[in-house]
């Protein structure tokens, strides 16, 4: 497959995070709830209901493009795409055809391997959700919760031609929206639900291949195995002599495969219009910097800050994947230094979950708790291995640090001369004979053996550093 190239353009459908649908007063938030229990009237397409454009949306998709590196038009509007929605009433979706709110921007995407993939975005536009569909042996039921529901559908370039680069740029841009409070990102609820678009060509080609579009994955992972298994399908087919049919397809994550659904429309096709009865959203320079004002910082700003830290990629991934965190270590390397900052990012990044729960509590702790536990490893007061202990009952609980320590008996012993005395000890005992002559004729790896002793008998309070200091001096 070396003789061919794979590439790969992403439309990524994002849930705003507003309170109302789109045009409908109805609540936005569908999950857990019954069965067309969160419609209006104007969802169900009655006649008589007009539109009334919630405002919030469009707040959003300034903040969004702000996110993206991207200009917002100054004059946006409406169309309807006539395509026969069996779970949208009105017979056509609400979206933005011709005149998008978000123009032209970027996103840049870290690689595993340290790069980046550079990704334009050729535009985002505004458009109402569709409902659900249940499908049973000789019957549907359609739930209509969804239908109405906010969205920006995000349309990159071509720009991707691996599996690892759609990945990575699906990742970010979950990132950039869930930051900036675009959307709740809640992949497992459709929050955010990727279309990838995979076309192969042999390499060098300046024309690139037909394009199958492999719709709704809502999985960073499923965007980069239904990336990899349409290369293998589409170089197997021309490598036998067929053509590649522009069409949507399925995917199953369970075979990991995709399968034909529909041939791919073109826009004509759908018979676009403008609708009439929204007007058109205009917005000035200024009113757009308003909306853009109150910016939350985003992953780049985070990732820049702590580049001299030291950090591996995993652990700042890691830290990341929860906008609480990375905040929560962002206040302490400003408050307490780079050291301190660092030493509590691995404790986050091995020690701590990322599910909303566990977020919630460590993000509602202050700082200074973490801060204090950082210090009293500093000052050899707690070993590592204790301070994990102490880090794990400080995300659930309400005591310090040195609290938990003590009522665990955790406190390390630095006292020179207490030590001293068990180093005098344990090398007067018998049982160290051996290990003492083998120190002596040059095998320093027995010094091991000799801490282990002192600290057992220590009942591992004794500073293991101090002790193989003393063991040293006197050996």
């Amino acid at each position: 497959m070396a003789e061919y190239e794979m590439t790969i353009g992403i439309e990524s459908h994002v849930q705003l995070a507003t309170v109302t649908k789109l045009f409908s007063p109805a609540d936005n938030d569908a999950r857990n709830k019954g069965p067309n229990s969160v419609v209006d009237p104007i969802d169900f397409g009655l006649p008589g209901m007009l539109p009334v454009l919630n405002m919030r949306a469009i707040e959003l998709a300034a903040i969004a493009g702000r996110a993206m590196n991207a200009k917002i038009a100054s004059i946006s509007r409406f169309d309807r795409k006539h395509y026969f929605y069996p779970d949208l009433p009105s017979g056509y979706q609400i979206t933005q055809m011709y005149h998008p709110t978000i123009l032209a921007g970027a996103v840049d995407a870290p690689l595993d391997d340290g790069g980046s993939v550079h990704v334009r975005i050729h535009h985002a536009h505004l458009e109402t959700d569709a409902g659900k569909l249940t499908h049973y042996s000789d019957y549907s039921l359609v739930d209509l919760n969804r239908a109405g529901t906010p969205l920006i559908e995000i349309v990159t370039e071509p720009d991707m031609h691996s599996p690892q680069e759609a990945k990575a740029f699906a990742a970010e841009l979950h990132k950039l929206m869930v930051y900036a409070g675009v959307t709740y990102g809640d992949l497992y609820h459709g929050n955010m639900r990727f279309d990838v678009n995979v076309s192969v060509a042999p390499v060098g080609s300046t024309e690139l291949g037909t394009r199958a579009e492999v719709k709704n994955l809502n999985s960073f992972r499923s965007v980069e195995r239904a990336a990899e298994y349409e290369f293998k399908r589409q170089v197997a087919l021309l490598e036998k002599g067929e053509r590649i049919v522009q069409e949507t397809r399925g995917w199953d994550d369970s075979t990991g495969r995709t399968s034909s659904q529909r041939s791919k429309e073109d826009a004509q096709d759908y018979r676009y219009m403008p609708d009439a009865d929204i007007p058109p959203i205009v917005l000035s320079e200024d009113e757009v910097e308003k909306l853009q004002a109150n910016m939350p910082l985003l992953p780049p700003y985070y990732r820049e800050k702590w580049a001299g830290l030291g950090l591996d990629k995993s652990v700042v991934d890691s830290i990341l994947a929860h906008q609480s965190y990375a905040v929560l270590i962002a206040s302490i390397q400003d408050n307490a230094g780079d050291d301190v900052a660092k030493r509590v990012a691995h404790w986050f990044a091995s020690g701590v979950s990322t599910d909303e729960e566990t977020a919630e509590v460590a993000s509602n702790f202050v700082p200074e708790g973490y801060v204090e536990l950082a210090q009293m490893v500093e000052a050899n007061e707690l070993s590592s291995t204790a301070a994990k202990e102490v880090f794990n009952e400080l995300l659930t609980g309400d005591k310090t640090p040195r609290e938990i320590a003590e009522a665990k008996n955790l406190l390390q012993v630095s006292d020179e001369g207490a030590i001293a005395s068990i180093v005098d000890e344990v090398l007067a005992d018998p049982a160290s004979a051996k290990a003492v002559a083998d120190f002596a004729a040059g095998n320093e790896k027995v010094i091991g053996f000799l801490v282990g002793q002192i600290m057992k008998k220590s009942q591992g309070k004794a500073n293991p550093a101090l002790a193989q200091k003393l063991i040293r001096e006197r050996l």
